[in-house]
This record gives structure tokens, sequence and C-alpha cells, in this order.
């Protein structure tokens, strides 16, 4: 029997797309959606909600030259509606929202369109945005925009975004102010009358399911009665911001899921798109697919709408870039190029040999510095992983200039080629063999940590009893748990961290955050930890040793260095750094950050010597520094000492 084609009903106030597996209303010409009907459910959206509250696209913004991060709400409602594409295989509409200058200081200054996508067959929907702002319009800043969906709290229960990240959720009634205590914001939530009495005692946050935008392809939300999954689809990464490490928010009680385009959050004010009255931008943002399932058999186990949700993500990826978006804005794969090559480490301290980079994370994104590709925010990035041997290839790249970067797992610093890189429309460009110096002078005397750039490796306390989600007790990703800034003074309660090289292990002794210390009268004050070691020769007092300090992420912290004696002005300050808030948001990474310190040889004593890292002021628990990799190297002249 022959399947239904794909029909539009274009009402008054709505269209409808029906393709005989779901219907999907959006209002007209705001181009919001309303409601999803499916598998018998007549509305898996937030029916309790105003139909402006299902589904939309939004963004906050504020005017050029406004401080933090905080901004003008915009669900964006758009003013016009067109058909694009209407036949049995596919439908595709537009609904467009077009500035103009009567429109200043009151609408963000963009043109915004739009798109949602229906298939002949398919049991899910696509939906992409086209944002455009003229070089004659106002300068602004962009401080988010995403997609959200509320689903309807009494179907949807079961949250998923990992086989080993799913878990039943609590109700949003839970949250509310006589259910639930507000905690050190108001995103985290004590749970002391759950109506669900399973959560009682837990926090709910929705920062504890944060993901970075590698891992970051599918997530949603199941029904048991009847059996449906809601999952949200990203098959790639090219359009959102600062690379495949950045963190965004996912799925959270609500039930709500977002696909988040862009955003500060783990990175603060860096990450802000600032423009200028003179620049013209244009970018997409999408396709993404909204994608429906449910059981066959009616005994089945509602769980395994997971493993299908994750085997119909690598369709998605497999089948990018897509071929049916109508929009000459969203180029296809032959209007692409792909770049080749292979990345050798040169670290004559490791090996005498090349290295193959095996694992790196490879790039392109557009030019900059070194490292830029991190808090880079308005244009294509397109990533890869190396191979064993450091084999490389990145495919579907828009044509356009770009450098390549990249960073290699066990090395410290940022591989840039300097040379601007032109992919051309159906085009390979081979790289030949590149070659990544990591920073070094000499040898290594000591080290603490890995060079993986997050704290992960470090000490992660268990929370306070008081604060716990079950979902990560016993997990890998521990540091999720809300509160564990507080346990440094409930582990450290007469004096800061000592750490012996030689005697200790960063497992077990390296606190994963350098934080401030709550004092009983609920102030706070800085810290400065100590780094124990022994030279067993006298150190060369015309060389320098070269302290190397990676950091994992930063909030409004200084970092000071001192050698020998915590009184002396210090040998190294950063100034403040950082409005990541990850250790509020429970990252175990935010920006990364690589500083040099030289310390002269006639500053180091043989036998017993101590670095102290302070940070000087406290005004706040979030406050602190994360180590991703500390390294203290000898001299460039010599062997230096043995390492200890």
């Amino acid at each position: 029997m022959p399947s239904q084609g794909v029909k539009l009903y274009v009402q008054d106030k709505h269209v409808v797309l029906d393709n005989g597996i779901l219907q999907v209303t959006i209002s007209n010409p705001d181009g919001i959606l309303t409601a999803i009907q499916y598998n018998g459910i007549d509305n898996l959206l937030a029916v309790e909600n105003q139909e402006a509250d299902r589904g939309y696209w939004d963004l906050v913004w504020n005017l050029a030259g406004s401080k933090g991060t905080k901004g003008k709400f915009d669900r964006i409602e758009a003013t016009s509606f067109e058909v694009i594409v209407e036949n049995e295989d596919q439908v595709e509409l537009s609904f467009t929202r077009t500035w103009n200058p009567s429109l200043e200081g009151k609408v963000v200054p963009l043109n915004i369109e739009k798109r949602f996508i229906m298939l002949r067959n398919s049991s899910g929907f696509y939906t992409y945005a086209i944002y455009e702002h003229l070089k004659e319009w106002p300068a602004f800043n962009l401080d988010r925009f995403r997609i959200a969906f509320k689903l309807r709290k009494d179907k949807f229960h079961y949250m998923a975004m990992a086989d080993n990240r799913q878990r039943y959720m609590p109700l949003p009634d839970d949250r509310l102010p006589y259910r639930s205590q507000t905690l050190a914001y108001p995103e985290a939530v004590l749970l002391v009358d759950p109506m669900e009495t399973e959560f009682r005692g837990e926090v709910d946050d929705k920062y504890q399911y944060s993901c970075e935008n590698k891992d970051n392809r599918v997530h949603g939300w199941i029904c048991n009665d009847p059996p449906v999954g809601f999952w949200q689809i990203t098959p790639s990464d090219e359009f959102r911001s600062a690379g495949p490490h950045k963190q965004n928010l996912t799925s959270h009680v609500g039930p709500t899921t977002l696909a988040v385009m862009h955003s500060v959050h783990y990175s603060g004010e860096d990450l802000i798109l600032k423009f200028g009255s003179n620049e013209a931008w244009k970018k997409v943002f999408g396709p993404i697919f909204i994608y429906l399932n449910s059981l066959s058999d009616a005994g089945g186990n509602p769980l395994s709408l997971w493993e299908d949700a994750k085997q119909q993500m690598r369709i998605e990826v497999q089948d990018w870039p897509y071929t049916f978006p109508a929009s000459q804005d969203f180029p296809q794969s032959h209007q692409r190029g792909n770049v080749s090559g292979r990345l050798l480490v040169k670290d004559r301290y490791v090996c005498k040999d090349y290295i193959p980079a095996n694992g790196a994370y490879v790039g392109l994104a557009p030019p900059g510095d070194v490292g830029s590709w991190q808090s880079e925010v308005k244009g294509y990035q397109f990533w890869t992983r190396a191979d064993e041997d450091g084999y490389f290839c990145i495919n579907n790249i828009w044509t356009g200039d770009y450098n390549l970067y990249a960073w290699v797992p066990g090395f410290i610093g940022d591989y840039k080629y300097d040379v601007i890189i032109t992919p051309s429309a159906g085009y390979d460009i081979f790289m030949g063999d590149l070659v990544y110096e990591p920073p070094r002078d000499g040898p290594t005397l000591w080290e603490i940590g890995v060079p993986d750039r997050t704290a992960a490796e470090f000490y992660v306390p268990d929370p306070s009893p008081m604060f716990v989600n079950r979902l990560y007790v016993n997990h890998p990703d521990r540091f999720r748990q809300y509160g564990l800034w507080e346990r440094y003074a409930d582990l450290y309660p007469d004096r800061d961290l000592v750490y012996t090289v030689g005697v200790s292990d960063y497992t077990k002794d390296w606190f994963f955050a350098q934080v401030t210390r709550k004092n009983d009268d609920n102030t706070y004050q800085g810290t400065t930890w100590q780094i124990k070691f022994k030279l067993d020769c006298a150190a060369n007092e015309t060389e320098t040793y070269k302290l190397r300090l990676a950091l994992a992420t930063a909030h409004a912290a200084e970092l000071q260095v001192r050698v020998n004696d915590d009184g002396k002005s210090p040998l190294f300050s950063s100034g403040q750094i950082g409005k990541d808030n990850t250790i509020a948001r429970h990252g175990i990474h935010g920006l990364y950050r690589l500083y040099h310190v030289g310390i002269p040889g006639n500053l180091l004593l043989e036998g017993d010597n101590t670095i102290f890292l302070t940070q000087p002021k406290s005004t706040s628990p979030f406050q602190g520094i994360m180590y991703d990799y500390i390294r203290l190297e000898g001299p460039a002249s010599s062997n230096g000492n043995k390492k200890p």
C-alpha cells in the first residue's frame, strides 16, 4: 500500500503539516509550534501553556556597549509566511521577520527566517533558521539563541541524553516555592516536598545535564503511556559557536528539550556576539531533526526507544549535509570542500622522533590567533579527530577562508597552521605532514595532572549528603553534583592544600578546583595552595626554569605565583581572569588558558622548594580556578635536574 504523501493545510491562524505519521501545527504568521500530534496523542507539547510557549526559536540580545550576559528576551515571532516547497515528498515553510529602522532599540536588528520541513515517511520534522545583519544596520550584542520545546508534564517523565545519563525526572511542580528550597542560584533547588516522594531530598539543576557540542547529538524524553519518544537530533556542529568542547544545555525538568545554537554558558562575556554598525553577517543554524518514535510491540520496554533514537541519530549524521533544504544559503555536499593531512608532534624531551598526534582534535575555523577557535562565535567550524597515526580528514566544509587549528591530548598548548586555507566546492586539499611543537624549554622536572584541557583527573569529592542527585552517585561525571565547591573547606578546615611531588597522588590529593574558603560568618577568603618538591642538586643560578600552568577554567579569579617565600611580591600574576561560571554550573572545564612563568634559577634551592599558588581576593563561593596540568621544566641549556 503506497504511503501517504505530505499534505499542507493553511488556515487563518495556523498551518498544519501532515504526512500520515504525525501532524505539526504552526502559528501563522508567527512560526511558533503549537501542537504535535503523534501515536494517538493529540498534542505532545505542553497543552497547559499558552500557544506561544510550547515550541519556538528564541534569543537574548542587547544594545551595543551593554555589559554582562543578560539582555532582552525575544521569542522570535515572524510577520510573514511563505510556502517554499509543496509536493507529496516534501513541504518546506518559511516564517520571516524583517527588520527596519522604525524597530531600532525595540527589536534585535536582524532579518530572521525560520524554516520547517516535513518529508514523506519521516517520523519527525526538521527546522533551521537564517540570521542576517546588513552592513548599514545598528550595532548590537547577541547573547544566546536556541530552539526550545516544552512537552506535556503529564506524559513525559523519563529523560535520556547518554547511555549513562538518563533517569526518571522530577515534575516541574516539584520546583514550586512551597515544594522546594532555592539554593545558591535560582536554577538549583532542593526538593523538600515533591509530588513524587522518591525525589525528596534531591537537588534539581538544569546545568547538571549540560553536554559538550561534540557529544550533543541526541537527547530527549520518553512517555510510558503510550510509549512515545521525543528526541532532538543535531547531526552537525558546524553552525554552533566555540568549537567541539563548548558546553551547552540539553534537556531538563519541564519537561524541556533545547537545541542551543549559541550561548555564553561556561565561557561568559568572551562569547557574546558583538556586531559593529558597519558589519554585514549572515549565518544558517541547523537543520536539526525532531524525531518521534514509538513501540511496535505492545509489550516492549519504553526505554528501548532510546536505542532507536541513537540509531536514527547515526542515520542523520551519515546523511549530513542534507540534500533537501531548499534555501540557497545552505550548501549541499557537492558545493563543499574537504581537507586532509597528518599531524605530528615534535617534543625532543619526550621522543627523538616525530610523534603521531593520536586522537588530536583538528578543525577549520575562521582566521584568528592561536586557540581563537574556542571563542569564535560568528563563523562556521568543522572538526574531526585524527587517527592513531595522526591522519585526519575534515569533510563537507563551506567555501571560505579558514585557519587549521588543533590540540593534542597529552600535550599542552594549541597548534595553528598560519597559511589561510580556502576550500573550494567539490575539491580536496591534502595538507601533507604538519608538525606541532608544544611549548617546551627544558626537561620535565615534575608534572601534576594530564594535559587534556579538563580537571577530570583530579580529586572530585562526594557531595554533601544534603545535596545529592542520585544519577551521579558512583558516576564517571561525579563532578556534576551540586555544591562541590563547599566541600573544599570541609576537607581542608584548618589549612589549604599542600601537594608534595613524588609523595602525593593528584587523583587523591589535588582538589579539582582551587576555590575560595567559606568562613563561619558566610564571608569568603582567598586560598593559597603549595607545591613542595626537591632538587637533588644545586639550581643553575644564571638560567631560567619554566613553570607551565594550563588552566581548565577560571571564574573572577586572579592567580599569583610565588617561589620559596609566600611573603614576597608575586613572581607572576594573571590579573583577574574568567567569567566562565563553570564551578557553579557543574562543569569540569571552560575556556582553556596557558601561562608560562619563568623562574630565575637563583630563587630555587638545592633540596626543599615550595611554589605558592594564590588567589588573593574573594567575593563569592564560585570564584576559582580549575587546573588542567602543571609542569616545571629545567633550563634549556642543560639536562636539568633529575626528575623527582
